[in-house]
């Protein structure tokens, strides 16, 4: 038996073994980036959707007229709650990098701030409003900001 021959042959096979498992793991990386980039994306679309949707509604409910003040409160308090913003904050928390995350947090207290104005007699003419809506306002655009770069990064 030629040992030479063996020696070629077995060399050959795990070269070839090898390279068919680094190619293997390579296109499972690139899977894995793409599916982890496109659940970020969705993620982060939902949560500042949820955000500016909180903001559009309690914007329309500061200016409404011909309510009661605890019926506001009530309707506020509620705003928040059905707009999934709660449930997407926690997703942030967890699948974004820190840095994101204390943004993201950011942002929902400003939210909060803003729902919290309805404690308010009358929020209809109150003066910390402008001051909260746009505090809120460069939340948004600075976690917007920071969601595009995270992705541009992935």
């Amino acid at each position: 038996m030629d040992w030479g021959t063996l020696a070629g042959t077995a060399l050959g096979a795990i070269l070839g073994v090898t390279t068919t498992l680094l190619a293997e793991r390579s296109r499972w990386q690139r899977e894995h980036s793409a599916r982890e980039h496109a659940i970020k994306q969705q993620l982060y679309a939902e949560y500042l959707g949820a955000l500016s949707l909180t903001t559009h509604r309690l914007r329309d409910l500061q200016r409404s007229v011909g309510m009661n003040r605890e019926a506001r409160i009530e309707q506020a308090g509620g705003i928040l709650g059905s707009t999934n913003a709660y449930h997407l904050r926690y997703q942030i928390l967890i699948i974004a990098p820190a840095h994101l995350g204390d943004m993201a947090d950011q942002a929902f207290a400003r939210v909060r701030d803003l729902r919290d104005r309805f404690d308010e007699p009358d929020v209809g003419t109150d003066p910390e409003w402008p001051s909260n809506l746009a505090a809120l306002t460069e939340a948004l655009r600075a976690l917007r900001n920071a969601m595009r770069s995270d992705l541009a990064s992935t």
